[in-house]
């Protein structure tokens, strides 16, 4: 795997306090397609059995002497589910828990229904520029309502790590390639401005932190092994998506946990 990670901040723990790590958002978060105990989200916990050596002991309960984990991430919901249904799942908490929440967001409100329905909020693919940008403002209102419920839960401090959105055609745009979908002129664009929308929210929050999973898993989509693509990765060229497109494969999740785990220790990790 082309992602190191520093071991050696998870040599040391970081908190004494209590901390409460929050999975919120769609299948990427809830874990679709993993095998057991490899979702990004439990291999951010802990280690599975056959953990490769240099990930030994490279998970927030080595960091955290007082962690809990709640999960409340479901598969195929979209942006207009993770507030209205998440949310209120999200018991207040007591002023010394500090919060720790992953989400990923978005990426449904794009891919669905794979054209399969006229394109709709929530439900994107195949839409125009023109259509996309009523429903792309909205989804920036619902990343700010969502954030600011869920920050209003740990009136002791959160720190919230926000994934971006993935290309499955490794910047190409060519979705009618990977399987029975209809091609998408517009969506690369779409997709950009989407991103543009997470990256934008996450700088004017001082406790909001972006994990850019888009770049590092361009060169790991459909043309992964075509060495004249711009995104060819030479050192890994290995496919990191499940069948369906949507999610990552094993390969994929760990990738993702190397990457919410680096983000972590960037902010939180003792210095």
């Amino acid at each position: 795997m082309n992602l190191p990670v520093n071991g050696e901040a998870f040599r040391k723990v970081w908190s004494e306090r209590p901390v409460l790590l929050v999975g919120l958002g769609d299948s990427v978060t809830a874990g679709f397609g993993a095998s057991k105990g490899k979702s990004y989200f439990e291999l951010l916990a802990t280690n599975p059995m056959d953990e490769t050596p240099e990930m030994r002991r490279v998970h927030l309960k080595s960091v955290f002497t007082d962690l809990r984990i709640t999960n409340l991430a479901v598969s195929g919901s979209t942006s207009l589910h993770h507030s209205r249904q998440q949310i209120p799942k999200l018991t207040p908490q007591p002023t010394n828990v500090m919060g720790l929440v992953v989400m990923t967001t978005g990426g449904n409100d794009l891919l669905h229904n794979y054209g399969r329905t006229p394109p709709a909020e929530g439900a994107m693919f195949g839409a125009t520029i023109v259509q996309a940008t009523p429903w792309l403002a909205n989804f920036s209102r619902r990343l700010s309502e969502t954030t600011a419920r869920m920050t209003n839960c740990f009136p002791g401090g959160c720190h919230v790590f926000l994934g971006t959105i993935y290309d499955p055609t490794d910047g190409i745009g060519d979705i009618e390639r990977a399987g029975p979908l209809p091609d998408w002129p517009d969506g690369l664009e779409i997709l950009a401005r989407c991103n543009g929308i997470l990256r934008d929210f996450a700088a004017r929050h001082g406790n909001v932190h972006l994990v850019d999973y888009r770049a590092a898993f361009l060169g790991h989509g459909i043309h992964c092994t075509q060495f004249w693509r711009e995104h060819y990765d030479r050192r890994d060229p290995h496919y990191w998506y499940h069948a369906n497109l949507e999610d990552p494969n094993d390969r994929g999740y760990d990738a993702l946990r190397r990457l919410f785990l680096n983000a972590m220790a960037e902010v939180l990790a003792p210095r």
